[in-house]
This record gives structure tokens, C-alpha cells and sequence, in this order.
């Protein structure tokens, strides 16, 4: 037979203890910029990727109407 458990956990007992099991995103500085990003992706505020320019970022003028 499995063991059972004696008593019942409370739904805030079980809630706090699955709050400590959780993933982090491994980031890294950008060599460009110095910004923080996730590794092996095009930075995406100054658009490089190993030393390069991938994705040139445009600078956007907001007119008033």
C-alpha cells in the first residue's frame, strides 16, 4: 500500500510551497549597449547579435494632430 498523507494541505500551504519552484531567464549583458538580454538573441534595443548589426532600430517621430 502507498502512504497517504495524515492530514489535508491547505491550498495556501501547497501555494507558497510551489512558489519558490520556478524558472529564471539567463541573461546576459549585450556587448553593444551594456542592456541585459536573454542569451543567443538579438539585443533588442540596439540590434546586434554577435558583434553585428541585425536589426537596425529606427528612431520614430510622434506628430500631434
Amino acid at each position: 500500500m502507498p502512504a497517504e498523507p495524515k492530514r489535508r494541505h491547505s491550498k495556501a500551504r501547497k501555494r507558497t510551497r510551489r512558489s519558490a519552484i520556478k524558472l529564471t531567464v539567463n541573461t546576459v549583458a549585450c556587448k553593444n549597449c551594456s542592456k541585459l538580454i536573454m542569451s543567443h538573441t538579438v539585443c533588442k534595443y540596439c540590434g546586434f547579435y554577435k558583434g553585428e548589426t541585425v536589426h537596425a532600430k529606427q528612431k520614430v517621430q510622434v506628430t500631434k494632430a
